[in-house]
């Protein structure tokens, strides 16, 4: 039977990611019983390409994150890497020119770098907030909107990237993509974004949401669908992504409940799809889980 290149070179690269794991894993021996096979058969798919711009963030990201948790630890001692990838996003430049798919791809990549370095210039994060978990991103004064970074040879905060870069190119699922250092925030994926891939990693970002207890839960029982603060936060972006995609029997319903029906209904588990479509719940907002999404501490 005729082998294609394409399997075989996705094979090397993932007998090449997998070396790397495993020196990772010898030198953490601490969280060695985290990197069982099922823990490594749940990865991401390796990319078929990645743009040099971003390859050492997809090294980073492949080695220290699990299932969206990171090891903030070791990727503090060893973060050379990473604080050499933002700078070469500092001197990017003619971003504002790319097409759509690999401004988007820039920016997420960018927000998502960011963050762990923020985090992990003051890992361990001990604050003393009383509105946060002692552990979170949120202890850091500023960290969203006031610390200033250099990316595309311009000044720019998080919530800036997010608001004046990511939401502007016109898809909600690339919220859902910006890894926020807590874990009520989307999944941190253990790769980076990249243009070529763009679609197929936000349609994953979007059916994860049914996944993840943090961003939507059905509760059948109490007659209520509990969805994360993050909707209303972004309300306008993700009404206009995903309202017009909900079926007609939710009309009367409120253009924010429709944009949520839009995203989750169509990967939603038959009963809870079941459930959903009967049309008889209330829509609710839990508290945003701002608990570091710290693997040390899963």
């Amino acid at each position: 039977m005729a082998v294609s290149s394409t399997s075989v070179g996705d094979a090397r690269g993932r007998i090449l990611r997998l070396g790397r794991r495993l020196i990772v894993a010898a030198g953490l021996i601490a969280g060695a019983a985290l990197l069982q096979p099922g823990a490594l058969g749940s990865q991401d798919p390796v990319p078929v390409e990645v743009e040099a711009l971003h390859r050492p963030f997809d090294e980073v990201l492949d080695i220290y994150v699990r299932d969206g948790f990171v090891y903030y630890n070791a990727l503090r001692t060893e973060r050379v890497r990473l604080d050499r990838y933002i700078a070469s996003l500092g001197e990017a430049s003619s971003v504002d020119g790319w097409e759509a798919p690999r401004r988007m791809a820039f920016w997420v990549n960018a927000y998502n770098a960011l963050v762990l370095q923020t985090v992990i210039d003051r890992y361990p994060i001990r604050g003393k907030a009383p509105q946060y978990p002692a552990d979170s991103i949120r202890q850091i004064s500023g960290a969203f909107e006031r610390r200033q970074f250099r990316i595309a040879g311009r000044s720019v905060t998080l919530d800036q990237i997010e608001k004046d870069q990511v939401a502007p190119l016109g898809d909600a699922r690339a919220l859902l993509a910006l890894g926020r250092g807590a874990q009520g925030g989307g999944r941190l994926r253990s790769e980076a974004y990249t243009a070529a891939r763009l679609e197929a990693q936000l349609a994953a970002a979007a059916r994860e949401v049914v996944e993840h207890r943090g961003l939507v839960h059905v509760d059948a029982t109490a007659g209520v669908l509990s969805v994360t603060p993050l909707f209303s936060w972004r309300e306008d972006m993700f009404v206009r992504t995903f309202a017009e995609r909900a079926d007609a029997r939710f009309s009367t319903r409120s253009a924010l409940e429709r944009a949520v029906l839009g995203l989750v209904l169509p990967h939603a588990v038959r009963g809870e799809a079941e459930f959903l479509r009967k049309n008889d719940f209330r829509m609710q907002f839990h508290e945003f889980d701002w608990r570091l999404n710290d693997l040390a501490t899963r």
